[in-house]
This record gives structure tokens, C-alpha cells and sequence, in this order.
């Protein structure tokens, strides 16, 4: 699954380490996420959307091969 969240991470100009707290994760949990290395769950996809201003849909995006 694709994602937007470091994009628009630093169009924030948060580091991961903000973002993070802001959620209530750790820093890593954030770095997995961007890298595709780990796919959070529904909660976590929520807060994240919402942080965001918009849909989870916006910023998750399933492949499709």
C-alpha cells in the first residue's frame, strides 16, 4: 500500500519525531509507515487522515497490480 504521509509531512515541516507525538506513536512507527514497511491500522490510518485535514482514502492508497 502506497501512502502520502511523508509528503505531506514536511509540506508541514514536521520532522517524524513531531508527527509522532502528535499521534501517539513512535518515531519509528511513522518511518515505517512512509517507507511501506508496515501498514497501520484502521485507528492509526484515521488519526493520521484527520491530522491531515482529509480522507484516508486521500493519503492511502492500495496497489493495484
Amino acid at each position: 500500500m502506497r501512502n502520502d504521509v511523508r509528503e505531506r509531512r514536511t509540506a508541514r515541516g514536521l520532522a517524524q519525531a513531531e508527527l509522532a507525538r502528535e499521534l501517539a506513536v513512535s518515531r519509528q512507527t511513522i518511518n515505517s509507515i512512509e517507507t511501506g514497511r508496515y501498514t497501520p491500522s484502521l485507528p492509526l490510518a484515521i488519526a493520521i487522515a484527520r491530522f491531515f485535514g482529509t480522507a484516508v482514502e486521500e493519503i492511502f492508497h492500495a496497489d493495484h497490480d
